[in-house]
């Protein structure tokens, strides 16, 4: 898909429309009642305190290790970075947390009974494999690290908008530190090559 220029979030929607069928005809499952789970102010203080040190962490890398990357995007490309900071957590964000956090965990979770470890394991690989279509190493390995912290989240809140929230933030995160052009596959509005 990369090749072909077809950004990833339309080739999740098929994807979507799989799993809001699947959902939708699960008597068990209401998507009113998942998307009414707040969070708490401390799960709040949480997602940004590790956000914080996290992006402080991934600044620095990007400012020590390819310091012609940092700010690219928000630097040379105010408009383009404005419109992926718009959409992506609309177009992305929000259907990756539906298909990865909320389907998983309602249709899966129980099968792992006390072992919620290994759900969130598990969990963090698939949403890693699931960024393979980006086409670089960077993108399967770090969203590993992150589908296990998002799952982690998800586990302990479960809320949907503490996930969505902690996804936007390191998302944005990736793309305003200069390290975009390895998650990005957008080819409509923006080609770094």
């Amino acid at each position: 898909m990369h090749d072909r220029g077809i950004p990833v979030f339309i080739a999740l929607l098929p994807v979507l429309a799989v799993i809001v069928v699947v959902l939708a005809i699960d008597r068990t499952f209401s998507l009113r009642r998942e998307l009414s789970r707040g969070f708490s102010l401390a799960q709040f203080a949480s997602v940004l305190l590790v956000f914080a040190a996290g992006a402080s962490l991934l600044a620095t890398y990007v400012v020590e290790y390819h310091p012609a990357l940092f700010l690219e995007l928000p630097r040379n490309r105010p408009e383009t970075y404005k419109r992926i900071m718009v959409l992506y957590p609309l177009m992305s964000v929000v259907v990756q947390e539906l298909v990865y956090r909320t389907f998983f965990f309602h249709r899966y979770g129980l099968l792992f009974a006390r072992a919620w470890w290994l759900a969130i394991l598990l969990n963090g690989i698939l949403f890693g494999i699931g960024h393979v279509v980006i086409g670089t190493p960077l993108a399967v390995y770090g969203t590993m690290v992150t589908g296990v912290l998002f799952a982690w989240r998800y586990v302990a809140t479960r809320s949907f908008w503490a996930v969505a929230l902690e996804h936007t933030l390191w998302g944005g995160l990736v793309f305003t530190v200069g390290l975009g052009r390895y998650f990005f596959t957008g080819v409509g509005i923006l080609s770094w090559r």
